[in-house]
């Protein structure tokens, strides 16, 4: 099975900003949920945020909402994470992942058929 690959992650300040990006197969990223999560040292895996298929709805995390956007660039099968006004507590592995079935909200782990390698973010005060 062709694997998501991220890249994108790094270390930040406070208040910066930074962009994830998702390398999705092909037929993967014209039928399916593409979705974020996150997974802090000790913390379970979250969803951070999801698009459709056609890129007509989205979805985040209270916490998340007004900070990061979500978009795809159908040219290169890829959804990016646009994190702004980072904050330490946005420290975590950060994952991409195909979800198995129809759109749902929230999306939980067991609803993913796919997973990236994880991106690592660290931001710090």
């Amino acid at each position: 099975q062709e694997q998501l690959v991220e890249s994108g992650g790094g270390s930040a300040q406070a208040g910066d900003s930074l962009r994830l990006a998702c390398i999705v197969p092909r037929l993967t990223f014209t039928t399916k949920v593409i979705a974020w999560f996150r997974q802090a040292p000790g913390k379970e895996r979250e969803i951070v945020a999801a698009v459709s298929w056609t890129g007509s709805r989205s979805d985040f995390s209270d916490s998340m909402l007004g900070r990061f956007t979500i978009s795809r660039d159908n040219a290169k099968n890829t959804v990016f994470l646009q994190m702004s006004n980072l904050k330490p507590e946005d420290t975590a592995v950060y994952y991409c992942a195909a979800h198995r079935f129809v759109y749902t909200w929230p999306i939980t782990v067991s609803d993913v058929g796919s997973w990236g390698q994880g991106t690592q973010v660290t931001v710090s005060s």
